[in-house]
């Protein structure tokens, strides 16, 4: 008779609180320098004491929505949302899901780099991309530094500030690449080498055909998993 019928989540009132914040502050339309009321206001009109309001508003604090200024008090901050995700990225405490996860994400952006690459390239760009595939070596652990220095200078290319910083996040994702591959590596039909060739002298479409080419091992891999 009970089959399907799911408990309630017990939220703690700090919780509450956090879940009440977050709808004033998305209803109020707040923008990142706006003030926010004092602690003692706010857990006035909440009902309920300051500490649980100082630890809902420390959750906002640790994901930089809101920070302290001198004189000003509470305001709005614009949270660095990659650097965020940096501070909880631990590949050592991340189960395999999450790291194939990252590496699917990870695809599908170099998948969709073309048009920004083309848009921002400049000669000093495709310089330095010469120098990076100029010093590859062969070996594990400096194909992974190749992947990184390569892989890492399309993502700062972009002029995507939001997208320069996630090359970062991919650091924990090569590992995992490593162990997908089982020591037997296989590379694309298109190296680095011919994906800067292209980036030279050759158009997006290409590019995009390229980097497709490039990336058909791991795409390979994950249907294998399935």
């Amino acid at each position: 008779m009970l089959n399907g019928i799911k408990p309630i989540a017990a939220k703690s009132m700090a919780e509450r609180v956090e879940a009440s914040l977050r709808e004033y502050f998305a209803k109020g339309n707040f923008k990142p320098g706006d003030p926010l009321p004092t602690e003692l206001e706010l857990a006035a009109a909440l009902g309920v004491s300051r500490n649980v309001v100082r630890e809902a508003l420390s959750r906002f604090k640790m994901l930089g929505i809101i920070e302290t200024k001198k004189k000003t008090g509470m305001v709005i901050s614009n949270p660095d949302i990659v650097g965020t995700f940096q501070k909880v990225l631990t590949p050592e405490i991340m189960d395999e899901a999450t790291l194939q996860d990252l590496f699917e994400l990870r695809l599908v952006l170099e998948l969709g780099i073309a048009d920004l690459l083309f848009i921002h390239k400049t000669p000093k760009d495709i310089e330095e991309l010469e120098d990076i595939v100029a010093r590859e070596v062969k070996g594990d652990n400096f194909r992974i530094n190749n992947e990184i220095a390569f892989h890492g200078k399309l993502y700062e290319m972009t002029g995507n500030e939001t997208m320069k910083q996630f090359q970062t996040l991919l650091l924990p994702v090569f590992g995992y690449v490593m162990k997908l591959e089982n020591k037997k590596y296989v590379s694309g039909e298109i190296t680095h080498k011919d994906l800067v060739r292209i980036l030279k002298k050759g158009t997006v479409q290409e590019f995009k055909d390229g980097m497709a080419s490039h990336l058909q091992p791991h795409v390979d891999r994950l249907r294998q998993k399935k």
